[in-house]
């Protein structure tokens, strides 16, 4: 009830805003701290709903659309910005800087890479930082040596996870071939798109488990079959109103608060929007981790980013279209293909730390440290300058990759396996 009451302020504000209400006009930091505890509540809604939903439907099910409710946020900024750049399009034939001097088309890209890198470079360290430290705590009450192997174990994931690890795999060979386009097309949302739908059927296909639950998802749970299905379903419902009503406010009030303290705006658009749009899973993530819940922890972020590489670029083309009225694609300069090599890049690493379906804190450590390159260099250093070290950090992660898929080669035929093919019902009754 807490987290509703805390979320109550920004959706007014914003639900008002959308509609044309009256409301008050907030300073940017004031809506950023509205807007941002309205995210937060909805990220508890979330985690009630998502865990209470795992009685009816498999976990893997659940956690997906978890995911796909808290990523909304992320396709609310990027369907702006890519409605703004087939807007400009349709009028000037080209994506022209628009009045901020930026070029629409790079910043819708923008927004959507620094996205995806956030999650991985930033997320799923988090996961195993709070995972091992939530260990570490259970371990000293419990005086039983747990959290010592937290710390070597870093975070395991089910077997019945393979199925996220395999498409993410897909998807991220799929995405390694866009920095050779100069536009992202309809044939690229067929088959992304595709590539989810496939995703999704076979999470349906999982059986659902008896969920250890506390609080406020086991009351939901020990309702009544009906009752308890209406209850999550409602509260998804209010989750993903209340973030669809204030993501967009939240970010814009970051860049805004941003832009005041002189920040450049497509480091504003790639990494400072993003945090704003990554929060509800992240919050999410971090809930699970602390509950000793470390596999779904990270399965809530890896349903985020199989998500956001097929379903939400997808749709880019498809936004771009119908804002241009064209068939033509979303265009793709020097820079946004960089962007995209290193998103890429990025993931076929993270997948290949997967491989044996676990992430231990050494894998997490170069996730984060090869992030925080990235980062300090784009917000430091010239775009030229940028680009090499792009290029050069794209090298890293692919040549890091292969050294993993080589070191667990015998691990790969039963992942594809058992992401694929192995009967649901059986994977989900064998040990990790």
């Amino acid at each position: 009830m807490a987290a509703v009451v805390l979320a109550l302020p920004g959706l007014y504000l914003g639900a008002a805003s959308l509609l044309g209400l009256p409301h008050p006009e907030l300073p940017a930091p004031a809506a950023v701290a509205v807007y941002g505890l309205a995210i937060v509540g909805a990220a508890f809604v979330l985690s009630w709903a998502g865990e209470a939903a795992q009685v009816d439907m498999s976990a893997g099910l659940a956690l997906a659309i978890l995911a796909l409710l808290a990523v909304l946020p992320e396709y609310a900024v990027d369907f702006v910005f890519t409605m703004r750049a087939g807007e400009i399009f349709a009028a000037e034939g080209h994506c022209a800087p628009d009045p901020g001097g930026s070029n629409p088309c790079s910043l819708a890209l923008a927004n959507m890479t620094g996205a995806n890198r956030v999650l991985v470079g930033i997320g799923w360290p988090l996961v195993v930082l709070v995972a091992i430290l939530a260990a570490r705590k259970r371990g000293r009450r419990n005086d039983d040596g747990g959290g010592r192997e937290g710390d070597r174990a870093g975070v395991r994931l089910p077997r019945t996870l393979s199925a996220e690890v395999v498409f993410l795999g897909v998807a991220t060979l799929y995405s390694l071939s866009l920095p050779l386009r100069s536009t992202l097309t309809l044939v690229d949302t067929l088959v992304l798109v595709a590539v989810f739908v496939a995703y999704a059927i076979r999470l349906a296909r999982f059986p659902a488990e008896e969920p250890d639950l506390h609080g406020s998802a086991k009351w939901v749970a020990e309702r009544p079959a009906v009752s308890r299905r209406w209850i999550y379903g409602a509260l998804f419902g209010l989750a993903a109103l209340i973030i669809l009503a204030t993501a967009e406010h939240f970010a814009d009030g970051l860049v805004q608060t941003g832009s005041e303290l002189g920040v450049d705006r497509f480091v504003l658009v790639q990494w400072v929007a993003p945090l704003a749009s990554e929060a509800p899973e992240l919050i999410v993530a971090c809930l699970y981790a602390k509950r000793l819940k470390a596999g779904d922890s990270l399965g809530t972020l890896l349903s985020s980013k199989v998500n956001q590489w097929t379903l939400l670029v997808g749709t880019l083309p498809l936004v771009f279209a119908i804002a241009s009225g064209s068939l033509h694609g979303l265009p793709l300069d020097d820079q946004q293909r960089v962007e995209l090599l290193l998103t890429g890049t990025q993931s076929f690493f993270a997948v290949s730390l997967l491989v044996t379906l676990g992430l231990t804190w050494r894998g997490a450590l170069a996730l984060v440290v090869l992030f925080a390159i990235q980062f300090a260099t784009s917000i430091s250093l010239p775009t030229e300058t940028v680009h090499t070290v792009s290029l050069v950090l794209s090298g890293v992660y692919a040549l890091l990759g292969v050294a993993q898929l080589v070191r667990h080669r015998r691990a790969l035929p039963r992942l594809v396996r058992d992401g694929l093919r192995t009967d649901p019902h059986r994977l989900a009754e064998q040990p990790a």
